[in-house]
């Protein structure tokens, strides 16, 4: 559950929804089923955001140029427009990033290493059971 806990704070939500079901429910029985399955649910979330990712991927390498090449030349163009502002704002003399670029380049890095090596973990696995 690593995006979700990244980008949801899932971990938050499984247990708050499990203090709610605890509440609810009387037996220890009735609680751990229905945790097992809000988790499962969970999974089944992220399963489905990394398909859609990898079919976008797929479906833009067999386009045209354009089509090819438009996600990596905007990515490619909004990341070097942010790092040349975020350097270059009140840095003249000294070299400090400011403390309100430094939620963007975490949240960046996040999203990017997770879709990066999450998709290309996902489509393995999924290679390897179609082989």
């Amino acid at each position: 559950m690593g995006i979700l806990n990244k980008l949801f704070n899932s971990g938050e939500l499984v247990k708050e929804v499990g203090n709610t079901i605890d509440k609810l429910t009387t037996s220890d029985q009735e609680r751990l089923q229905a945790k097992k399955e809000i988790k499962e649910v969970l999974l089944d979330y992220e399963k489905s955001m990394q398909e859609q990712v990898t079919s976008r991927w797929l479906s833009d390498n067999n386009g045209g140029l354009l089509t090819k090449n438009i996600r990596p030349i905007a990515l490619a163009f909004l990341t070097f427009m942010f790092v040349i502002i975020s350097v270059l704002s009140g840095n003249i003399g000294t070299f400090e990033i400011q403390e309100e670029f430094v939620p963007v380049y975490q949240t960046l890095l996040i999203v990017i290493y997770t879709a990066y090596f999450g998709g290309r973990s996902f489509e393995k696995i999924k290679n390897k059971r179609n082989d």
